[in-house]
């Protein structure tokens, strides 16, 4: 059974480009094949996780996650005003 193809054209800072372009290198296959497996499967993990319900976190962002809940907010003056008003002192 054939496929067919369709393209997709992307704009890329110089830098980037030259990323994507050492990595497919490093991979010793074309930048259109790299970009393909990388951006393909990505998708897809990001598919499954939203239909999932699923939020995904890099270590860093676990970490701020972590700490942000385990942290007291501070609030601001005006936060601080605001919850004074609503408990009507």
């Amino acid at each position: 059974m054939a496929t067919s193809s369709t393209s997709l054209m992307v704009r890329l800072d110089p830098d980037s480009k030259d990323s994507i372009t050492r990595a497919a290198q490093l991979r010793r296959i074309s930048v259109s094949d790299y970009v393909r497996s990388v951006v393909v499967a990505q998708a897809r993990r990001e598919i499954e996780a939203a239909a999932n319900q699923v939020i995904t976190l890099t270590p860093d962002e676990q970490l701020a996650f972590w700490q942000a809940l385990s942290e007291p907010a501070q609030l601001t003056p005006a936060q601080q005003a605001l919850g004074a008003l609503m408990r009507g002192a």
